[in-house]
């Protein structure tokens, strides 16, 4: 018979130590959230130092932040980690991320298509969502359609009859105070329907300079054509569709993407699939 004193099942959950967590290997683009700051980034790098050794995480807004490798110190998906230092000598295999920095789910089979929609200005702005989360809106089973512009945007929504089931999102360029396209989201924003924007002239603001080797986008004078303005003043071709397979090539993650068009399409791609 086994002692009552060392019988490991009588021990208060209080008393036993805790459950190690999962080491996973802090490569480079995983995402994490640090437990005691809430502070969520991607990996940039791994350092060796005095006190041990460190992670420094990049948030969707640039910002950088050093942490100590602590023990249970990191969230992945919601599941507490300890993050350890890549093998150099064979890099472990992290877990693989979207292009949007979430969490790849392997073998993931498309979902069946919802009743809710986002719906985007035009082929551009769809083709750029498609690039950055393409692989997220296939598992949530969301569809995104163009619209050729939003000055029938309140015929659209009614059509569409928007309800509990079936929520619309609406991205729109150049959404800012006194403008035609904050008058029509006011006209048509209600309970199952969001109009989410961000403040460039068009989408293709929205991907950052540097990810273009070009040190900003130039500013054109009213009254020009925006995107040709811009091929002169940058010195391409004035072909735009060329312009924009330029610009979209040089898109490969939500890290060459400005944070006012992240936060708004994460946002709505939240909205469409939240319970009815």
């Amino acid at each position: 018979m086994r002692s009552r004193s060392y019988d490991p099942d009588l021990t208060p959950p209080w008393k036993r130590p805790a459950t190690p967590a999962p080491e996973v290997a802090a490569e480079r683009d995983l995402v994490v959230e640090e437990v005691s700051t809430g502070f969520c980034g991607a990996v940039v790098r791994c350092e060796k130092t005095a006190e041990g050794p460190t992670v420094t995480l990049e948030d969707r807004f640039g910002k950088h932040r050093v942490f100590p490798m602590a023990p249970r110190g990191f969230l992945l998906e919601g599941r507490v980690v300890t993050l350890v230092r890549p093998s150099s000598a064979a890099p472990a295999a992290g877990p693989r991320l979207t292009a949007s920095g979430s969490l790849a789910v392997p073998g993931a089979r498309a979902r069946i298509a919802r009743a809710g929609r986002i719906y985007v200005e035009g082929r551009h702005d769809a083709e750029l969502v498609e690039r950055v989360w393409g692989d997220d809106l296939r598992v949530e089973g969301v569809v995104v359609e163009y619209l050729d512009g939003v000055d029938d945007l309140p015929a659209i929504v009614a059509s569409f009859a928007p309800g509990p089931d079936a929520r619309l999102g609406v991205l729109v360029d150049h959404l800012v105070p006194g403008s035609k396209e904050s008058r029509i989201a006011a006209e048509v924003t209600g309970e199952h329907v969001l109009v989410a924007g961000h403040p460039y002239i068009d989408v293709w603001e929205a991907v950052k300079p540097s990810s273009l080797g070009i040190p900003a986008w130039p500013a054109v004078p009213r009254g020009q054509d925006w995107k040709t303005g811009v091929c002169r003043a940058l010195g391409w071709p004035e072909n735009t569709g060329a312009a924009w397979q330029r610009i979209l090539g040089a898109v490969h993650s939500y890290k060459d993407l400005q944070p006012e068009l992240l936060g708004r399409v994460e946002e709505l791609i939240d909205f469409v699939t939240a319970p009815g």
